[in-house]
């Protein structure tokens, strides 16, 4: 009989999504079959509710199978995995990552393997050479999170924050390019924390520039998502002068007034958000950005969201994730009073139609340029600034090709090679 491979599914952020390929290969390399092993999210309350939901899914169409649960959700609250009928086992982040725990699970008749998440000191991001489409690949340089932010449950699903040595990565990252990557990302839970647990504590910006150094065939570096407020001299000094740093950066701001930023446990303020859109602009005038923010924080009034939205104009925001703010049991937020839901759902709706009307602007102006675009499909690729290119005609798949942009469809850019 042909073995069969284990099922996976994933819920939650790229680093997930990373993580869940390092564990097929160790389940492949301990032998694992006829498994199924959801990797869960904590973020909020909904996504826990919908990691039960895949759950029962996957027992209803796999009903012989054995069902692991891992990721940050069965790390902060295993009790809820194990107590349900569906569940076989449940593993905590770190033992997931550990090839013993996938040889063990052959046998294996203990339920609950969590152990204490703040005791791990070192991140498993050399497991895998990234991870992606074959045009872009993801290296995960960093885990966990020191900050505890009034809102996130994720430290306790991820723990402290630890670095993979800026050796490992640039090898790493060397092989990616070595097999035909033309763009690598570079991602962790809170990357600007990158280096202060190595020896020397460097900063994300040593790293950027010792990576484009050492890789010169490297065209394309991104980083996905920055603590703008820890920004560090030589990251400044990589956007300023370094053109194959992307010029499209990932802001987790938040929020827009001073008092719910506060409120938050935030290190940064409205002021230092737009002090630093404006110096990056001025450093890289073509530079975009995203930003996540929360809409419907606890004790929000009209008043504090009406800042929200007139940030996402002052530091010129083009690519927005709005999250309606629903509390997550075991975080502090969830003890202060609470937005209406209906009122939170209409502020995430006014903050989206501010970021479409961003992106609308940025795209049209782009109309009449020529732009490099890194090909993710046949006809559909994206430019250094990560807006959608479509082609009416097939592109070779993972190059980058020069592009004349000839007009807009909805959200995207239509292009002539």
């Amino acid at each position: 009989m042909t073995a069969k491979p284990p099922i996976f599914a994933t819920l939650g952020c790229r680093l997930n999504a990373y993580e869940t390929e390092a564990m097929k290969a160790l389940a492949q390399q301990a032998g694992v079959e006829g498994a199924v092993v959801v990797n869960t999210c904590a973020v909020t309350a909904e996504a826990v509710r919908k990691a039960r939901q895949e759950i029962r899914r996957l027992r209803r169409e796999n009903p012989d199978a054995r069902l692991i649960v891992t990721g940050c959700a069965a790390q902060t609250e295993p009790e809820t995995f194990a107590g349900m009928a569906e569940v076989d086992a449940v593993i905590g982040n770190a033992e997931k990552m550990a090839p013993a725990t996938w040889a063990g699970l052959i046998g294996e008749t203990e339920r609950v393997r969590v152990d204490d998440i703040m005791s791990v000191t070192e991140t498993a991001g050399h497991l895998i050479d990234g991870f992606g489409t074959r045009s872009r690949a993801y290296v995960q340089v960093q885990n966990g999170c020191d900050h505890r932010c009034t809102f996130c449950i994720i430290p306790y699903g991820r723990g402290n924050s630890r670095s993979v040595p800026a050796g490992v990565v640039v090898e790493q990252i060397r092989r990616l390019v070595g097999s035909g990557y033309n763009e690598v990302v570079l991602t962790g839970v809170d990357l600007t924390s990158w280096g202060a647990d190595l020896p020397g504590e460097p900063r994300l910006g040593d790293l950027v520039m010792r990576i484009l150094k050492l890789v010169p065939d490297l065209a394309r570096l991104r980083i996905s998502s920055i603590d703008s407020i820890e920004a560090d001299d030589n990251l400044m000094q990589a956007i300023a002068t370094e053109p194959r740093l992307m010029p499209h950066l990932h802001l987790s701001l938040q929020h827009g007034d001073n008092l719910i930023l506060k409120r938050m446990k935030r290190r940064h303020s409205r002021e230092d958000a737009i002090a630093f859109t404006e110096e990056a602009r001025r450093l890289r005038p073509d530079m975009t950005f995203g930003a996540d923010i929360i809409a419907g924080f606890p004790t929000e009034t009209e008043a504090h969201f009406e800042n929200s939205l007139k940030l996402v104009e002052e530091c010129g925001l083009t690519w927005l994730h709005v999250f309606p703010y629903s509390p997550r049991q075991g975080t502090p937020a969830a003890r202060m009073p609470q937005v209406h839901g209906r009122a939170i759902r209409e502020r995430a709706g006014r903050l989206r139609a501010a970021g479409e009307a961003r992106v609308i602007r940025h795209l049209d102006q782009q109309i009449g340029k020529r732009h490099p675009v890194l090909m993710e499909s046949p006809r559909m690729g994206r430019t250094a600034q990560f807006a959608e290119v479509v082609f009416a005609s097939d592109q070779p798949e993972g190059q980058i090709v020069e592009a004349l942009i000839s007009g807009r469809d909805v959200a995207q850019l239509r292009a002539e090679s």
